[in-house]
C-alpha cells in the first residue's frame, strides 16, 4: 500500500484545496467547523446552502459513476477529498446519508426509474434522507424488525416505530426496512422501502441527548404510504439490500473523521501545554498512545479500503468501527482528565457546553451506534477469524 500521492492524485489534492479556499468565504467561512458530532443541530440553513454550492460545482458524490452524475473518482481521490474537506474546517455535511448510503444503494440495486427520480436531487442537495433501521427491540439485532408494510391499492401502508433516526426532523425521505410478509421472522420477509416523510401519518419526536441537542429522533409510522414501486430490489429482499447499505457506511468517509479526530487531539495537546500537564510522564504517555492509535487507525482504514470490489464492504471494516469508537471514547475521558475540576462546570447557564465537554459526552455513544462494540467483535470473530458462531436460541 503506497501512502504517497501519485502525480495525478497530487494534482487532484491541489484542485480540492484551491476550490475549498476560494469558496469557503462569507457566511460559509463564518460557519467553519459547525455541525460536527454533538452539534449536528447547528447552522441548518447555511449548511443546506453550502450543500447546494457543493452540488452545483460537482463536489458531492464524487465517487459515483459518471452515468449517475458523479466524477467516477478513484478510492484514492475520494480519500483525498474527504481529508482536504475536513482539513479546511468546512461546515459539516448535511446530506451524508443520501450521498453515502442511499445513493450507492440505488446505483447498485435500484430501478432505472428510481435512479432517475432520486439521484440528481441527492447530488444537488435538494432532498435529504434519513435511515429507518433501528427499533426499540431491533438495534444491533436488526433482523428483529417489527415495523410492518402491506400492499394495498398500489401503495405500501407502513405501521410501526423507528428510533435513533439521525436528522429525521430535516429529512424529506427515509429508507425503511420493514416486514412485508405476514408471519415471517428474522431476516426473511423484509423489504427496503423509500418513504416520504412529509405526510400526516409520519410523526417525528426528537430525543434529547446528554449534549442537550437532538440529532436523533423517534419516528412513528401510523399508516404512512408510499407507492408500490418504491421498493428497492424485490419485496422480501430487504435484508440483502440493508446489509449492502451498511457496507457503504464504513468507507472513505472514515478518513474525513480521522482529520476531525486529529483536530481534537491537537486541542488536547495544546491544553496539556497550557496547563503544564505536558511535563507529567503519565499524561505524556496517554497523549503519545492516543497519537499512535490514531495513526494506526488511518493505516488500517486505508488497508480495509484497498481491493474493495462491489457494494458490500469487507468484514474487516468492523475492525475500523471497533477501533475508532473505542479510541474516541478514550480521548473524551483523557480530555476531561486534562481539564480537571473545570471539566465538571458548564460554559454557561443552564446547559452550555464547551467543545471538549460536548465531544466527551457524545463520544459515550461511539461504541454503541452504528453497531455496538460487542456486535463488531462477533463479526470479527465469525467472519474474519472464522471462529464458531455464537449459539442461537435459548440456552438449556
Amino acid at each position: 500500500m503506497d501512502l504517497t500521492d501519485s502525480p495525478q492524485d497530487a494534482a487532484f489534492r491541489e484542485e480540492c484545496r484551491t476550490w475549498l479556499a476560494a469558496n469557503l468565504v462569507g457566511e460559509f467561512a463564518e460557519a467553519a467547523g459547525i455541525g460536527g458530532p454533538g452539534s449536528e443541530h447547528e447552522g441548518y440553513d447555511v449548511r443546506l446552502a453550502w450543500e447546494k454550492v457543493l452540488g452545483k460545482a460537482g463536489w458531492t458524490c464524487i465517487g459515483w459513476p459518471g452515468s449517475a452524475g458523479g466524477r467516477g473518482a478513484s478510492i484514492n481521490q475520494q480519500v483525498i477529498w474527504n481529508e482536504e474537506y475536513a482539513r479546511s474546517n468546512a461546515p459539516g455535511r448535511i446530506s451524508a446519508l443520501g450521498e453515502g448510503l442511499l445513493g450507492p444503494t440505488l446505483i447498485n440495486y435500484g430501478t432505472e426509474a428510481q435512479k432517475e427520480r432520486f439521484l440528481d436531487p441527492i447530488r444537488l442537495g435538494e432532498e435529504l434522507w434519513c435511515q429507518g433501521y433501528s427499533e426499540p427491540n431491533a438495534g444491533s439485532d436488526l433482523a428483529n424488525v417489527q415495523t410492518k408494510a402491506l400492499l394495498e391499492g398500489g401503495e405500501w401502508v407502513i405501521t410501526g416505530q423507528k428510533v435513533w433516526t439521525s436528522l429525521a426532523h430535516w429529512s424529506d425521505w427515509c429508507f425503511v426496512v420493514c416486514r412485508t410478509e405476514p408471519g415471517s421472522s428474522r431476516h426473511k420477509g423484509l423489504s427496503y422501502l423509500l418513504v416520504p416523510m412529509d405526510q400526516p401519518a409520519v410523526e417525528i419526536r426528537p430525543i434529547t441527548q446528554l449534549t442537550g441537542t437532538s440529532e436523533f429522533n423517534e419516528v412513528f409510522f401510523d399508516g404512512a404510504r408510499t407507492p408500490a414501486d418504491m421498493v428497492v430490489g424485490e419485496p422480501g429482499e430487504g435484508w440483502r439490500i440493508a446489509l449492502a447499505t451498511l457496507g457503504f457506511e464504513r468507507g472513505v468517509g472514515l478518513l474525513g473523521h480521522l482529520v476531525h479526530f486529529r483536530h481534537e487531539l491537537d486541542h488536547l495537546l495544546a491544553l496539556a501545554r497550557a496547563t503544564g500537564r505536558s511535563t507529567d510522564p503519565l499524561v505524556r504517555q496517554r497523549l503519545a498512545d492516543a497519537w499512535a492509535r490514531l495513526f494506526i487507525f488511518r493505516l488500517n482504514t486505508l488497508r480495509s479500503l484497498s481491493g474493495v470490489d462491489g457494494p458490500v464492504a469487507p468484514p474487516e471494516a468492523s475492525i475500523s468501527k471497533l477501533f475508532w469508537g473505542t479510541w474516541h471514547r478514550d480521548l473524551g475521558e483523557l480530555a476531561m482528565d486534562l481539564a480537571g475540576m473545570a471539566s465538571t462546570v458548564g460554559e454557561g447557564f443552564p446547559y452550555e457546553l464547551s467543545e471538549l465537554q460536548r465531544s466527551f459526552l457524545f463520544s459515550r455513544s461511539d461504541t454503541i451506534y452504528g453497531g455496538s462494540n460487542e456486535i463488531q467483535r462477533n463479526i470479527i470473530g465469525e467472519r474474519v477469524l472464522g471462529l464458531p458462531p455464537e449459539p442461537k436460541g435459548a440456552l438449556p
